[in-house]
């Protein structure tokens, strides 16, 4: 069936020569191509062609920051007829999940790898290998799959039922899963390096930097990233809630706490807020919601007896450094973040938090692969995606397979 609105957004594309959006894409979809398809309304086509290069198009399509990537490389611009590129990637990934439109997994071969972690660098990888017959098996330490695709971005932003979808599509290429699985706790890399002839690393960055002033270890100090992960309960209702931060973590966060009735939320940023990392749709969506942003403003301390009771802060203004306090009951730090320990102990080389890797994401050990957060993959979905698919083929290279 013809959609005709997706159709109209479709015929907005002028299918250029050069495609600059494709080269704004972190994972060089062939954006023009699949649009293309969509004209003709060959739906499938389209998805075939974003296919071999993303497995996460239902997901990638609807949190990308797109205005700062593709659209943004488009000639177009912001134009009364940009291309809406990240609506359209949304509609033939949906279209793959309701209409369970194969992919292609040739038997498994003899070769098989472990996956270690679920994010979407994991899954990526584990997709990839399988599209070319390598057998996979994931570890996970939850009882569940997707990593920050299911712990760390907001429902409202991202519906569980499609990461849900996503993560079962892939899984049904033939891939393997243990759950409850820690790599360092539960099992070692030498145990894996003896079972499985690669190892993939994609264990994420989830551990929240520290602010490193006074009173951080004052009671109702959390990280952002261990809140959303671990899922713990806290009642923010009628309470004064600080973020620091000016990622998407610290705009998911804030509006999430925003919905759990707190009387009020801000959102502290150090620099203006045309150099915050975050979307600048969330960002806008979160003032809509009510949520308060001070920018060109530092946190210097956390004031309190036992636990949280107000913060110090530098304003910093064209002509002078303002110093005052700000009253709250809670502070979520949201200003990045590294790996667990775990790695520390692997016997691979690292830089500074991140592990070393060449372009084909190989290790100082040759067995070893790794992407996604832990190594210096730049930090969102689609470059974690990227460096996921990037290592399958440098392990399908490695193995001695012949890519299909």
């Amino acid at each position: 069936m013809v959609n005709k609105k997706i159709n109209k957004l479709a015929s907005n594309c002028s299918s250029c020569i050069t495609k600059p959006c494709q080269i704004g894409c972190p994972l060089n979809n062939d954006i023009t191509a699949f649009i293309k398809e969509i004209k003709r309304h060959k739906y499938k086509k389209a998805f075939d062609i974003l296919s071999s290069t993303s497995i996460l198009m239902p997901i990638c399509g609807r949190i990308c920051p797109h205005i700062k990537q593709c659209e943004g490389a488009c000639i177009k611009g912001n134009s009364t007829k940009k291309v809406l590129i990240g609506k359209l990637e949304t509609f033939i990934g949906d279209m793959w999940l309701k209409q369970n439109w194969p992919i292609h997994s040739p038997k498994k071969t003899t070769k098989k790898v472990a996956v270690i972690g679920s994010g979407p660098a994991g899954l990526t990888c584990a997709a990839f290998l399988r599209k070319n017959g390598i057998g996979v098996t994931i570890y996970e330490k939850h009882n569940y799959l997707g990593g920050l695709l299911s712990h760390g971005i907001p429902k409202f932003r991202l519906p569980k039922k499609i990461v849900k979808n996503v993560i079962n599509n892939i899984i049904n290429l033939g891939i393997d899963v243990k759950y409850n699985t820690e790599l360092g706790k539960d099992i070692s890399i030498e145990e894996l390096k003896n079972e499985y002839d690669a190892i993939f690393l994609a264990i994420g960055a989830n551990v929240s930097n520290n602010l490193n002033i006074p009173g951080e270890k004052l009671l109702n100090v959390y990280g952002a990233n261990e809140l959303l992960e671990n899922k713990k309960s806290i009642n923010y209702h009628n309470k004064i809630v600080t973020i620091i931060g000016g990622g998407n973590t610290a705009i998911d966060i804030s509006r999430t706490i925003k919905r759990l009735g707190p009387k009020s939320i801000q959102v502290i940023y150090r620099g203006e807020e045309i150099a915050m990392k975050a979307d600048p749709q969330e960002v806008s969506e979160a003032k809509k919601e009510g949520i308060d942003f001070l920018f060109n403003t530092n946190i210097t301390k956390i004031i309190g007896k036992d636990k949280v009771n107000a913060i110090e802060v530098v304003k910093t203004t064209v002509k002078e450094k303002i110093n005052y306090q700000i009253t709250c009951d809670y502070v979520i730090k949201a200003i990045g973040s590294h790996p667990d320990s775990v790695i520390e102990i692997l016997p691979i080389d690292k830089v500074d938090f991140s592990i070393s890797i060449d372009n084909d994401g190989k290790t100082s050990d040759e067995k070893v692969f790794a992407g996604g957060d832990i190594t210096e993959t730049k930090r969102t979905v689609a470059w974690a995606s990227r460096s996921g698919r990037n290592a399958a083929y440098g392990i399908i290279k490695y193995l001695g397979n012949q890519i299909d």
